[in-house]
């Protein structure tokens, strides 16, 4: 874990219609490069996961699920289009993405997943851990 208890960092859509409070610490991130991700992302994928009685949302009303596998969901705002959550059924938890975060996060990449799936546009040239799979 990187962040004390006592923190809380905030998160938001484009419109700022969904706002999201997240409390306590928060563990480092990985970015996934899987094609689910990239095709929901444009790009590559990164977010926190955020236990549910550590997570608050305002606007729910506001975002819609997508059911993208039969394990899990991606959530985004209705208006703008923000892709914010992605969050596994049963697990108890919500990843956050980590360009809804405001700054500063103290959050640090950690790793990346699924490269055997990233695109072929781009280099992963941070010398960070990589993962074929998770």
């Amino acid at each position: 874990m990187t962040s004390s208890d006592s923190c809380e960092r905030h998160a938001s859509c484009l419109c700022g219609k969904v706002r999201v409070t997240m409390r306590g610490p928060l563990p480092d991130v990985a970015a996934c490069h899987c094609g689910q991700c990239r095709r929901w992302s444009g790009h590559v994928w990164a977010a926190v996961p955020v236990a549910h009685d550590r997570l608050t949302v305002e606007g729910a009303d506001n975002i819609r699920w997508f059911r993208s596998s039969d394990k899990a969901e991606r959530g985004f705002c209705t208006t703008c289009g923000a892709s914010m959550f992605w969050r596994a059924f049963g697990r108890g938890e919500t990843d956050v993405a980590l360009g809804c975060i405001a700054a500063p996060t103290g959050l640090r990449l950690e790793r990346h997943i699924w490269v055997g799936d990233k695109g072929d546009y781009y280099d992963i040239a941070d010398g960070l851990p990589q993962e074929e799979r998770q």
